[in-house]
């Protein structure tokens, strides 16, 4: 019975596998966003400690549950910003402390008065005194202001017996959230390209689809991508069209026709000559592409291999799998045009779960460095760090990276400044943030001369709707004389 069932069994945990594989990838793809960590990060870290210290209030008399207050909104001011002035556990625990000591300054002041009758004017006086001490300190120790303020008029609403607990449970319970921030911080938060981004740990196994003389560049291209990892390498593929195969074909059948040694006609020679111009056509291209690869070796110093393979199935479907079967996680393809548009052989590469970037040259300059980069930003998310990524493994560490970003209103300006600094702080290298009223055409048309290379998405991760109506930045710059590379993300 068992065994009937067990196809049916198995075909079923493949398919609840599959949706679990796409469900994490996006979530992995929706988390990359910062301000979604940022997010998480709140809804997760903050509810946790002020119940670890909630938890601690109930079971210690010396916790005051008052210091819940300050505490709470100044640890959702560390979560929620942790790149501002005020997200240092220092400022965050030398705040609330001081906070804290100046309402029990104001406290005791108010004691020691002759006219202490613990009457309306008297808590008014202790709470502008609270305040004054609290502008005064929070201003010459430079440390947070807000929540200061706020432990400081708590102070004085606590019962005598409570004020010295109050003021050690601030203590003691900021500083365990900032130790808690600080290790988020260091260990989550800033080494989030090397947890979340994934083409900081792949994408260096490179396939490059070389027709004739048509690829060099992106070999080359290709080759500095794959060199910023140790386990880099490039695979160069000709795909041999069946054209070129049936030239051949004629170019022996008339040779052997005109010649002394002539066969007889049948299907034998027929087969013959098939079999002789394949061999002579794969012969040419795996020598053209050996060529290639000995230069990009020499010139990048890359593993680089050759693969030769027949057109029969289809150039993409073929190419998609030598990509497999090399064990290929990106492709590097050069450009082609159909129609004034991409060719459908890009197009379906595009349409495909892998990695992919098409070169388009800028001139005919093969032994091309690119130093200097200008990565064009529409949105943040796991193309925009892909981007950056490829960007900064071909400018290398003597290169200068800029990234940019255009705006229809100044009311943007700071948001998208903001996106910037958060997609570039990922990485070590430095990089030069634009946002310009401009349109991207015009931006780029004015600066994408003084770079080597521009990097742009290739905006497969919006509806069709969508293009239609704002089409992708590569459609609207044929006029950028600079090498232009376009960075699709493949779903895997």
């Amino acid at each position: 019975m068992f065994e009937r069932w067990r196809p049916r069994f198995w075909s079923a945990w493949r398919r609840v596998r599959r949706i679990e594989r796409r469900e994490l990838q996006e979530f992995r793809n929706w988390v990359e966003h910062t301000g979604n960590l940022l997010h998480l990060s709140v809804i997760t870290f903050v509810p946790l400690l002020i119940a670890f210290v909630t938890y601690v209030s109930q079971v210690s008399e010396d916790v005051s549950f008052l210091l819940f207050p300050p505490l709470a909104s100044g640890t959702y001011t560390l979560f929620a910003n942790p790149e501002s002035k005020y997200a240092s556990p220092v400022r965050f625990v030398g705040g609330l402390t001081a906070g804290a000591l100046c309402g029990l300054l104001a406290v005791r002041a108010a004691d020691v008065l002759p006219w202490a009758t613990g009457s309306p004017a008297t808590t008014a006086a202790s709470a502008a005194v609270a305040i004054f001490a609290v502008g005064t300190v929070t201003w010459a120790a430079d440390v947070e202001a807000p929540s200061a303020f706020s432990a400081a008029l708590l102070t004085l609403v606590a019962d005598y017996g409570e004020v010295v607990p109050y003021v050690l449970g601030i203590v003691v319970a900021s500083s365990f959230v900032a130790g808690v921030f600080y290790a988020w911080r260091e260990l989550i938060y800033d080494r989030r390209a090397q947890y979340l981004y994934q083409t900081t740990k792949s994408d260096d196994r490179v396939l490059v689809p070389v027709v004739g003389d048509q690829g060099r560049e992106a070999a080359l291209f290709a080759a500095h991508l794959a060199g910023a990892h140790e386990a880099g390498k490039v695979v160069l593929l000709d795909v041999v069209a069946d054209d070129a195969v049936a030239a051949a074909e004629d170019a022996i059948a008339t040779e052997r026709a005109t010649g002394d040694d002539a066969p007889v006609d049948g299907d034998d020679a027929v087969e013959d000559a098939t079999t002789d111009a394949r061999e002579q056509v794969a012969g040419q291209a795996a020598m053209r592409l050996e060529r290639l690869a000995s230069r990009v070796r020499t010139r990048v110093g890359v593993p680089c291999e050759v693969v030769v393979a027949s057109a029969a199935s289809g150039r993409t479907n073929v190419t998609l799998r030598a990509a497999e079967e090399a064990n290929c996680d990106l492709i590097v393809a050069p450009y082609e045009e159909s129609h004034g548009s991409l060719s459908g052989y890009l197009k379906g590469l595009f349409e495909a779960p892998v990695d992919v970037v098409v070169f388009r040259g800028g001139d005919d300059e093969f032994d091309q460095t690119w130093r200097n980069v200008l990565v064009s930003v529409g949105r943040p998310g796991d193309t925009a760090h892909a981007m950056l990524d490829f960007a900064t493994r071909v400018a290398g560490r003597a290169g200068t990276l800029a990234v940019c970003h255009c705006i229809g209103a100044e009311s943007q300006r700071r948001r998208a400044e903001a996106m910037l600094a958060n997609l570039v702080e990922t990485f070590d290298a430095g990089f030069e943030t634009r946002v310009s009223r401009a349109s991207i055409e015009r931006f780029l048309a004015a600066n994408a001369t003084q770079y080597d290379l521009v990097v742009v998405g290739a905006s497969t991760d919006r509806s069709a709707a969508s293009r239609f109506l704002a089409p992708p930045t590569f459609e609207r710059i044929t006029d950028v004389k600079t090498d232009v590379a376009i960075v699709h993300r493949g779903k895997h």
